[in-house]
């Protein structure tokens, strides 16, 4: 039989972390999970501060790196048919990078979210100062009831979790859907918005598509890459989805038409409605153009929204990290309390971990309030660039263990692999290093994350006698658990 051809690949291994857990996610959440996480904070409120940095270059920079998110979702979703797993791309790094490759992508995922985490709690806070009642409230004070309020959320069983994010990207696709057919109307009638008539003239009577020339469009990349940071939720969801196997390609393959429409359709519309000029990095431009088009509470409306979208995503990062560091604390390289789990079947131990670390972004909010949305987004963009990375490079070596005939490839697979594996982490590298000469943050962003790889580097040396060789087994015949997970469970 050709490893290359074969319809399905079954499960050739089972990763003890994804014991105990249910698979209580339906169809319908999985889809509305992966299109959710495609649209978050970085679409609802950081495209304003970017359409003000570049103008309409933003939607080409929205549309290159979406075709590598979506490569990057393509070949974790091979793998996901694979073998469907809560760890994801940690429990894949474990079997084709051995456990040095799962404990990097590990860390590098979770810092990836818990400084999402931060930033989302900050975005929560600026939102809430758009309405002048919590105006006097500090925005540290909203950032903690934020992250308070999510994390008893997460509490509850994976099944709550599903129906939360169902809702939540129902009423992020809502919103935007309502605002291109409002502004696509405003376009075709000639209505006038804030004193200007829309329509392409407005980009080419404003400098056009590159307004400041190419420079921003290298420095906003990085940002970008962090708007979609959440597409790879999809590949953790799939390991307590039913039929993961059959709902993940249909789930994968429409994210390239959301980023399109979505991401690049909605800055094309925005700078038709009014000058580039007229949105700011402080507010939403969702926001914006409802309140400039003078709709009575269209402001407050479109502000309740993008605070959902921000609630999800904060949700959303509670979750992924909760799973993640379950399935690395299991192995032992992450804190064993990582490992237990609740009676909901939700891993607590990972998830106090990360709402702990999100007090930080609450001291961001308390001593930089003005810099924290900024600080707390390059660093995450590192983490998922990283994370990003170690997904296509597991793809990778399965794609080679398959042509070896180790492994079979399902016939859902990324194409032209290895090529578009070495494209993505090329453009993904090169992307880091551009962050150096963005901005003023991009240095301090670039010297604290080599603090950060360095304490990882030694974490490996504290942890790596303590590894489980075992956690990943050809078979799991009787469910138990191992000795040390079970007392962590207790």
């Amino acid at each position: 039989m050709q490893a290359q051809d074969s319809p399905h690949a079954a499960p050739t291994s089972t990763d003890k972390a994804d014991h105990g857990y249910e698979k209580q996610l339906k169809p319908r959440h999985i889809r509305m999970i992966a299109i959710g996480g495609s649209i978050g904070t970085g679409l609802f409120l950081g495209a304003g501060g970017r359409l003000a940095a570049g103008g309409p270059s933003l939607a080409i920079v929205y549309a290159l790196c979406g075709l590598f998110a979506f490569l990057m979702v393509r070949a974790l979703g091979e793998l996901t048919i694979h073998r469907p797993s809560s760890g994801a791309f940690v429990s894949y790094a474990r079997e084709f990078m051995g456990e040095k490759g799962a404990y990097v992508t590990g860390w590098l995922f979770f810092l990836d979210w818990c400084t999402t985490v931060m930033a989302d709690i900050t975005a929560v806070a600026l939102y809430m100062h758009f309405w002048s009642f919590f105006s006097t409230v500090p925005q540290w004070v909203i950032a903690l009831i934020a992250l308070a309020i999510v994390f008893c959320m997460n509490m509850l069983s994976v099944k709550f979790f599903g129906e939360f994010e169902f809702w939540f990207a129902m009423i992020k696709v809502a919103a935007i859907v309502g605002f291109m057919l409002i502004a696509v109307f405003f376009i075709a009638t000639g209505h006038t918005v804030a004193g200007h008539t829309p329509g392409p003239q407005l980009i080419t009577d404003n400098g056009g598509f590159f307004p400041k020339g190419l420079a921003p469009m290298v420095t906003l990349a990085l940002g970008v890459v962090f708007a979609f940071g959440g597409t790879e939720m999809v590949g953790v969801a799939a390991g307590e989805a039913k039929d993961a196997e059959k709902i993940m390609p249909g789930a994968v393959n429409s994210m390239m038409w959301r980023i399109a429409l979505f991401y690049v359709g909605s800055v094309v519309l925005f700078t038709m409605l009014m000058p580039w000029t007229a949105y700011s990095k402080g507010e939403s431009p969702f926001v914006t153009f409802f309140s400039a088009i003078g709709i009575q509470n269209a402001g407050t409306i479109m502000n309740l929204v993008v605070l959902t979208a921000a609630l999800s995503s904060l949700n959303a990062g509670l979750y992924a990290t909760g799973r993640t560091l379950r399935s690395m604390a299991v192995a032992g390289s992450a804190p064993a309390f990582a490992a237990r789990l609740n009676r909901n079947k939700v891993p607590y131990g990972g998830i106090v971990i990360t709402s702990a670390l999100g007090l930080i972004g609450v001291m961001i909010n308390y001593v930089w309030p003005s810099q924290a949305f900024d600080i707390v987004m390059n660093l995450a963009g590192i983490g998922i660039a990283g994370t990003w990375m170690s997904i296509m490079v597991s793809h990778w070596i399965f794609v080679n263990k398959a042509k070896q005939g180790l492994y079979e490839r399902p016939k859902y697979r990324l194409f032209w692999a290895p090529w578009t594996n070495l494209a993505t982490i090329i453009f993904l590298v090169s992307v880091i290093i551009m962050m150096w000469f963005a901005d003023d943050i991009g240095k301090p962003t670039i010297g604290l994350f080599c603090i950060i790889a360095l304490i990882m580097v030694g974490g490996w040396y504290v942890v790596r006698n303590k590894i489980d060789a075992t956690v990943l087994e050809s078979s799991f015949l009787d469910g138990a658990l191992p000795a040390d997970e079970e007392k962590a469970e207790r």
